[in-house]
């Protein structure tokens, strides 16, 4: 006898999600696959300002004030609060289309630009749409099966299409998109003041301590016989300030340019709203206020993957039992209520072998289909009688 169960196994929309991403905590942070870079962000973040923290700190708010240190925490709080939300948040990944969606997509592109004869190339596939009295064109995308959304695009990083994507950036581990962009924009304007407040603080450091005991005297100073000299140290953050300085200052000097314009990086490098045709923004106010005010302050779309979304798929197992019977019997098929199956499991089908008979010993009897049960005659009804 051989009964097939089967067992409900509770699985994520998360765990089947298509394209390049990791996640963790049951989908409630969704990263990049490629997060070495992010690593090194935490590195610097965290070793620059652990060294501010335990040496130059002390020495400061006694010498100039104790709200050195309480300005430094908080910008240090908040630069890591908003790097962590741009890492680990959705950015606006759109939903691939599923197959009857894609399907249908296909017929209607086929019914727009009819048969296209052998060897000649399919007409591109646009649809041009209308903002602001002016006609924007909607790509379609081969990998997701869908026509993009105004300012989206696919990033070949992460494989996946981003609403107004912005960039993928390696140093937060995540595209930069519509859901994220504030959050990676305050990060990197956070980090600019950090990175000037650490550096300039080092450099009064070494000038009081210069001042106090001579800079040779300085130079040899340590806190203990198993650290280095404070000052190496001290040398160490400032050189790690100062190259940072260029970088993200200037990343946040661009993209306090583009917010003005009401602008992305993507729309930036490809010249849409500058090139040869000098088409004009469609999405910009024409106002720095309002563009200002739309793209950090306005409201924040949900996420539509719906990541910790519930699919339920059944995994079926085959279980095999034998018992022994004498010679002509046949064990009835056991009926079972809707109260007494086990938990968890669920009854599929229960198969039991039933002896043969051939048309010449039983010539009066109709061939029986399988599981059906045979009519007794009104020979066997006579002679039982």
């Amino acid at each position: 006898m051989s009964v097939m169960m089967a067992r409900k196994k509770v699985v994520r929309k998360w765990e089947k999600l298509p394209g390049r991403n990791t996640f963790c905590c049951d989908g409630r942070i969704m990263m990049a696959r490629q997060k070495g870079i992010f690593y090194l962000t935490l590195f610097l973040i965290l070793g620059t300002c652990a060294l501010f923290f335990a040496f130059e700190c002390r020495y400061l708010a006694v010498q100039l004030s104790p709200a050195i240190p309480v300005f430094a925490a908080v910008l240090f709080l908040f630069a890591m609060a908003m790097l962590l939300w741009t890492s680990f948040s959705d950015p606006g990944v759109i939903p691939r289309a599923l197959p009857d969606e894609a399907a249908f997509i296909e017929m209607e592109i086929e019914a727009t630009n009819g048969t296209v004869p052998q060897g000649q190339r399919p007409p591109p596939r646009i649809k041009n749409f209308q903002i602001n009295n002016q006609i924007v064109k909607l790509k379609y995308c081969y990998t997701c099966k869908i026509f993009r959304p105004p300012r989206a695009s696919h990033c070949s990083i992460c494989d996946n299409c981003v609403e107004r994507f912005d960039h993928h950036c390696p140093w937060v581990g995540n595209c930069v998109g519509k859901r994220n962009y504030r959050y990676f924009y305050l990060f990197i304007l956070s980090l600019s003041l950090l990175t000037i407040y650490i550096f300039a603080f080092n450099i009064v450091y070494l000038a009081l301590k210069s001042l106090k005991i001579g800079f040779l005297n300085t130079l040899k100073e340590t806190p203990g016989s198993c650290f280095p000299s404070l000052t190496v140290l001290t040398v160490l953050e400032v050189l790690i300030c100062f190259f940072t300085l260029w970088s993200v200052v200037g990343l946040t000097g661009f993209h306090t340019f583009l917010v003005a314009l009401n602008q992305t990086t993507n729309e930036d490098i490809k010249g849409s709203w500058t090139g040869k045709n000098r088409v004009q923004n469609p999405y910009s106010h024409g106002n720095i206020v309002k563009n200002c005010c739309e793209v950090l302050c306005g409201p924040l779309p949900p996420s539509v993957l719906d990541r910790r979304g519930i699919l339920q798929q059944e995994e079926s197992t085959a279980q095999e039992g034998s018992c022994l019977r004498g010679p002509g019997t046949q064990e009835p098929p056991a009926t079972q209520g809707p109260g007494q199956a086990q938990e968890g499991h669920s009854v599929l089908s229960l198969q039991v072998p039933a002896p043969s008979v051939s048309d010449t010993e039983m010539p009066e009897e109709k061939q029986r289909m399988p599981g059906e049960l045979p009519v007794p005659s009104l020979d066997a009804g006579r002679a039982e009688h």
